[in-house]
This record gives C-alpha cells, sequence and structure tokens, in this order.
C-alpha cells in the first residue's frame, strides 16, 4: 500500500477565470444549432440545489433519508450580449430599430471555459469547459446611472433555471455537462471543440450528453 504524500510538485492546482462563452439559442426543432460568441461576459455562478435529506422515522427511530431531487441554475453576469440573447430574454423587435419586452422566452444552452492551473504550469495546465442545457432566464434589473468621475459600465444579469435533457442509459437527467482537457485526448477534444465552436466549413452547435460521449470516446460506467 502507497503512503498518502501531499503538496507534490505539479499536483498543487486550482481554477480560475472564465471565457470563451457561447450562446446556442434553441431552434423551433428543438435543436442547439446555431453558435453565437458572446462577449463581454464577466462571471458565471453555478447554483445547484435540491438533494436535501428529509428525515422519515419508524419504530420511534430514524429509518432512512429520503433525498429531494437535484436542480441546476446559475447566474450570468456580463457587460453586453448578442442580438441573438434578446428572444432568451423576452424582447422581440416590433419593427426595424423598435423593440418590445413581456414577450415569451426563448430557451437555450450555454457553453464557457474555465482554467485549471497548477504549480508549475501556472495558467498554461489546461482548462474546463462547461455545457449548459435547457437553461431559461429570468428577467433581471437594469440600473442605469450618470456619467460621473468615476465612470463604470452597466452590467446586465440573468439568473438562470434549467430544464435537464437526457444523458443515455444508466444516467439519470442532467442539465450540465463538464469536460475536463487535462483527462481528455486532446485529439479527440479538438474534434468536439470544432463541433462546439463550428469550423471554417461548419457552423458550431451543441451536442447532447450521448453525443459527446461517443465524440470523446467516453466509457459508460452505468451500463
Amino acid at each position: 500500500m502507497a503512503k498518502l504524500v501531499w503538496d507534490q510538485t505539479s499536483q498543487k492546482t486550482y481554477e480560475t477565470g472564465v471565457d470563451h462563452v457561447v450562446l446556442y439559442p434553441v431552434s423551433k426543432e428543438g435543436a442547439y444549432d446555431t453558435a453565437v460568441a458572446w462577449n463581454g461576459v464577466t462571471g458565471i455562478t453555478e447554483s445547484p440545489s435540491g438533494a436535501e435529506a428529509s428525515a422519515q422515522y419508524a419504530d420511534n427511530t430514524k429509518y432512512l433519508n429520503l433525498i429531494s431531487a437535484e436542480e441546476f441554475g446559475a447566474t450570468i453576469e456580463a457587460f453586453t450580449y448578442p442580438e441573438e440573447f434578446e428572444a432568451c430574454d423576452g424582447t422581440k423587435e416590433l419593427t426595424t430599430g423598435v423593440s418590445i419586452n413581456q414577450q415569451d422566452r426563448q430557451s437555450f444552452g450555454l457553453s464557457y471555459r474555465t482554467i485549471i492551473g497548477n504549480d508549475t504550469k501556472s495558467n498554461d495546465y489546461g482548462y474546463k469547459l462547461h455545457i449548459i442545457y435547457g437553461a431559461l432566464a429570468a428577467p433581471s434589473e437594469k440600473a442605469y446611472a450618470t456619467i460621473n468621475e468615476s465612470p463604470e459600465a452597466i452590467t446586465f444579469s440573468w439568473e438562470v433555471t434549467t430544464t435537464p435533457v437526457s444523458s443515455g442509459a444508466g444516467f439519470k437527467p442532467t442539465a450540465t455537462v463538464t469536460i475536463d482537457s487535462t483527462k481528455t485526448d486532446p485529439a479527440k477534444l479538438k474534434a468536439f471543440e470544432d463541433v462546439l465552436y463550428g469550423s471554417d466549413d461548419v457552423t458550431g452547435r451543441l451536442p447532447l450528453p450521448e453525443e459527446i460521449a461517443t465524440l470523446l470516446a467516453a466509457t459508460n460506467p452505468g451500463v
């Protein structure tokens, strides 16, 4: 048996930053088939909830714990948003240059990247790709203020709820997938990113979890 060792060289890892944010509006056919670059995102906060224990008692003692369903939510903060997000924010064009709010909100998918660093390669160690499915953005507050001696750009913020999608046989539905570049074959990851971000010949799209498993040749321990 090997003895445990702490703080070995190259094993001091951390996660930081957010970039490469991509919006995938859901089409009328229900597909995430159009990738749109989202510039100006300052933060994405993941907020899972649920999975709470509910104690059940019998024979004057604790009999078991029932666990509630787990849900996934998030908060997106940004200086701006792509035009394609307007339908996701309940905005539609009444006529050229004129828009109205309080309209039906279009669901969407989202992908973004966070950086994995360590003590030897700093921020060049790797990254994680985060994917969100079935997202709906709630109405958000927009605060406008006068320009003064300490000007600040307006920051938009949206609370996002999700509806899980199928993950394949042996797994429960999920609203989020995470891909670790340090544990994934580089060639397969590059091919997957061509699907996610698009290439010179193909428009980017958001594959569902089962297709991701196929593209990255992931094993399926749940079967």
